[in-house]
């Protein structure tokens, strides 16, 4: 009797204490995402709730921003000492988040099977000086979107194989009455016409840098910029593509307004859907074009990563939680919008379905990606770089003088 009553008292005792404290101490990690372009904001927060149920013990209180506000809101906070444990950052920034000490240095913790999975091409978007920043997340480059009715009724056959045949194309196609402007891109004064102007450097055989110098003002740099001038004053060009972010140049495509558009991977499972776009179905895509013994395709590396900041508390929690976002499971769950960083997704016909030719275009495209310029002051360089396409398509500057200007605003 005596040793039943303190075995309930010692019950008692146990379920108070058990129930004065938590069961689980639980986490909470900030991260800092964008809402624009690649996975949608609805499928960022479906994937952190997978987490999240997965791991009850961590939140993750997200954040969404413009593109163009992710690189500032991030080194803001953490000139203020803290706010995100997680930010995504593009391929461009690894060199100055470096330097500066922005992200932490996680090669440490990459796994051999990571290492051995994920396709050589997207560690480049997470290096810098031989080690690694971050997880690739979004592995993305510019394609040449293309609306096949359009095509079939101006008598074009295939799509353009260099930059000088799409003008002609479209060129046809203005002529017959078909569209005024055929082509859309995102020339706006920001990093989208960065892109752009990459991907025609890369066309051309240009290079940003030599010797950490600039050389972009001439050869395939100056090539082109006359080129984006040229197709603006033709009158070939959608002339708001000055003002266009990709978004833009999503609706004007999908609302049949363009025959051609430059853009990244998520455009063509959003043109295709018949409930938002006037051309689903009759979307083509293929690899940017190349330029006639030089190239015979061009690509921007858009990539971008997942990384956990240097002023993190939470580190392990962070690190957990960028495995699960970047991980083969959760990429070929959400591959409609971004394609997968792991090489033997693309094998996969639960990813490649209904999107094999965005597969096939990737398979060339994601081989040429070429990289913008590695610099701790690419933000600088980009800024001039922005300023100096305005001022040449405004007629402002001649094209050459324009990427002088640049050059000297660099601070290279």
């Amino acid at each position: 009797m005596f040793k039943s009553v303190q075995t309930a008292l010692l019950g008692a005792t146990l379920l108070g204490a058990a129930l004065s404290s938590p069961a689980h101490a639980e986490t909470k990690i900030n991260a800092l995402f964008m809402a624009q372009a690649a996975y949608s904001e609805a499928d960022v927060r479906a994937m952190t709730e997978a987490f999240t149920k997965a791991n009850p013990d961590v939140t993750v209180n997200l954040e969404f921003v413009p593109y163009e506000g992710l690189h500032d809101k991030t080194v803001l906070a953490q000139g203020s000492g803290g706010g995100y444990d997680v930010v995504l950052f593009d391929v461009i920034w690894p060199a100055e988040y470096a330097t500066n000490k922005v992200l932490t240095d996680v090669t440490d913790k990459i796994t051999p099977e990571m290492k051995s999975g994920v396709l050589p091409g997207a560690w480049t978007t997470v290096e810098y000086d031989s080690k690694r920043y971050g997880m690739p997340w979004i592995l993305d480059t510019k394609y040449l979107f293309y609306n096949k009715e359009i095509l079939e009724k101006a008598g074009i056959k295939n799509p353009p194989k260099t930059w000088a045949e799409l003008t002609e194309q479209a060129k046809t196609i203005k002529d017959k009455g078909l569209l005024a402007t055929p082509i859309a891109w995102s020339w706006s004064q920001a990093e989208a016409a960065i892109c752009d102007y990459t991907t025609l450097v890369s066309a051309y055989g240009g290079s940003f840098l030599k010797d950490g110098k600039p050389v972009f003002q001439t050869g395939g740099g100056l090539d082109a910029l006359n080129y984006m001038v040229d197709s603006y004053k033709s009158g070939l060009t959608n002339p708001n593509s000055k003002e266009f972010l990709e978004e833009d140049v999503r609706r004007v495509f999908q609302n049949g307004e363009a025959a051609f558009a430059l853009n990244w991977t998520y455009m063509y499972n959003m043109a295709n859907d018949p409930k938002d776009s006037k051309v689903a179905g009759k979307v083509g895509v293929v690899p940017a074009p190349g330029v006639e013994g030089k190239s015979t395709v061009s690509a921007v590396n858009g990539s971008m990563g997942l990384g956990i900041t240097s002023t993190s508390k939470h580190p392990d929690e962070a690190w957990k939680y960028i495995a699960f976002m970047t991980s083969q499971a959760t990429q070929n769950q959400y591959a409609k919008l971004s394609l997968p960083i792991w090489a033997s997704s693309y094998d996969d016909p639960a990813v490649s379905k209904n999107q094999e030719e965005l597969i096939a275009a990737a398979k060339v495209s994601l081989a040429a990606m070429y990289p913008r310029p590695t610099t701790p002051k690419y933000q600088e360089l980009s800024t001039g770089l922005q300023q100096a396409i305005q001022e040449a398509l405004l007629g402002r500057a001649a094209p050459e003088d324009a990427l002088k200007t640049a050059v000297e605003n660099s601070g290279l």
